[in-house]
């Protein structure tokens, strides 16, 4: 008897716990349907949703780029174009001045040491001049030479069949955050730096070619902004361009007081030489940017880091020259101004995202595929009135993998932790929960309070 009654005593405690976990989870749920962060769109298209579906280039612009491929006639077009898409790929950066001469003294140092040991008599001055050549030596195999790339007509043509729809669909995606999360940015100036063939202007025009009025170019490579004026008059010299008042500078204008609304940099930190050379360059850029600095680079270790220098530098660091006092903060994709928790891992990984993307027709490239990018939009003031109060918005940094009833979502956090959040709809709501559904990799979920007591917090792994 005294057995029965401890059972039944057990299972009348687990059933009151399951009860109270019940009611726990659907006032979790409750609080999370009060907050109308869906705006009336369907979770399918909800204010976090940034991905877009496989883009095309524009009509006009992919029967110019044929048009100019053709009449180029470059030999061995699509191995070159391969080869030069896969250089620049796994392009590294340059190797500082002040890392290669630790490296010297460290070297020098040790082969010293060997040869003190050896005890031999031996001149100085030759044993110090045959260092010096062996430590020259050493550092010519194992140091990466980095060199500028110089783009002639025919290497540019090279890269327009490797990189226009590639880079098209970079930048598009990129501004798509701005597009989706301030509707009502109508810039009237633009100003793209190492614009190169010009994807910028196009990208841009698509989403405000009512409101923009000034479209301002510029390269160092005479030959690649001939290309990208041709781009735009569909090969035809004496055509008017289809996107009119974009003008072609090989410098950036001299007054620090001209301010565009819209200033891009696309795969262009990379072509710089050292960190201070780039430093001054976000540092120019931001100047001159009156509302939104977007900074595009390749989706790998190098093309992050040097995101997050420029990050760092635009919030931590104290410009000489002031015309603008409004301050910097992190548009996207960072949901949060700390050091970014992917560098802070022992295993760093890079933070980018994929677009699908259709490439230019032609022979064994009509297959759709992926661009893998990484980018930094920062914005003069914060946005105010644009997001739902008591909900904060957390980034999808990797594919979200959809289970039964439940959705596995590893996500960088506003308090700048990487968290894997499992999500259901007893936990969260029904909202959330389909929002989750409806979402991926690089698209943004609100965080409603209470999300954090169902996360897995930590690095990723």
């Amino acid at each position: 008897m005294a057995s029965r009654r401890y059972g039944a005593c057990v299972l009348y405690q687990r059933a009151a716990v399951l009860r109270m976990m019940c009611r726990g989870m659907s006032a979790a749920a409750d609080l999370h349907s009060q907050v109308d962060f869906l705006k009336g769109e369907p979770h399918r298209n909800h204010p976090g949703v940034t991905n877009l579906k496989t883009l095309r280039l524009p009509e006009e612009l992919q029967v110019a780029a044929r048009c100019i491929i053709q009449r180029a006639e470059v030999p061995r077009l699509a191995d070159r174009a391969h080869s030069l898409t896969n250089f620049l790929w796994s392009r590294k950066s340059p190797v500082e001045e002040s890392s290669l001469r630790k490296r010297a003294v460290k070297l020098e140092k040790e082969l010293w040491e060997k040869e003190m040991e050896k005890k031999a008599d031996i001149d100085e001055q030759l044993l110090e001049d045959r260092i010096r050549k062996k430590v020259f030596s050493e550092l010519k195999k194992t140091t990466y030479h980095w060199k500028t790339t110089r783009y002639d007509e025919e290497l540019g043509v090279v890269y327009m069949a490797a990189r226009l729809a590639g880079g098209y669909a970079a930048v598009k995606r990129a501004l798509n955050e701005i597009k989706k999360k301030d509707s009502s940015f109508a810039p009237q100036s633009l100003l793209d730096f190492g614009s190169g063939l010009g994807t910028v202007v196009w990208a841009s025009h698509s989403y405000w070619g009512d409101s923009l009025k000034e479209m301002v170019c510029v390269d160092s490579s005479g030959p690649m902004n001939v290309l990208a004026e041709r781009l735009l008059k569909g090969d035809e010299e004496r055509v008017e361009p289809h996107i009119k008042q974009v003008y072609f500078r090989q410098f950036l204008p001299v007054s620090p007081k001209v301010q565009f609304d819209l200033v891009v940099a696309a795969f262009t930190l990379s072509e710089l030489q050292n960190v201070k050379e780039r430093e001054d360059t976000v540092l120019t850029l931001w100047r001159k940017t009156s509302s939104y600095l977007v900074l595009v680079e390749n989706g790998t270790k190098e093309g992050h880091q040097m995101l997050m220098e420029a990050r760092d530098t635009l919030l931590k660091k104290q410009d000489k020259i002031v015309h603008d006092i409004r301050p910097a903060a992190v548009f996207a994709p960072c949901p949060h101004e700390r050091t970014c928790p992917k560098l802070a891992s022992a295993i760093t990984t890079p933070c980018n995202f994929n677009q699908m993307y259709q490439p230019l027709p032609l022979p064994g490239r009509n297959e759709r595929q992926t661009e893998k990018f990484s980018y930094l939009i920062l914005a003069r003031t914060e946005l105010e009135g644009t997001e739902s109060e008591g909900v904060d918005w957390g980034r999808l940094i990797s594919p979200v993998k959809r289970r039964t009833r439940h959705v596995h979502c590893r996500m960088c956090c506003p308090d700048g932790k990487l968290q894997h959040l499992v999500v259901t709809a007893r936990k969260q709501s029904r909202d959330v929960y389909r929002c989750a559904r409806s979402s991926d990799w690089g698209d943004r979920l609100p965080m409603l309070q209470g999300d954090d007591e169902d996360a897995e917090s930590g690095s990723e792994r």
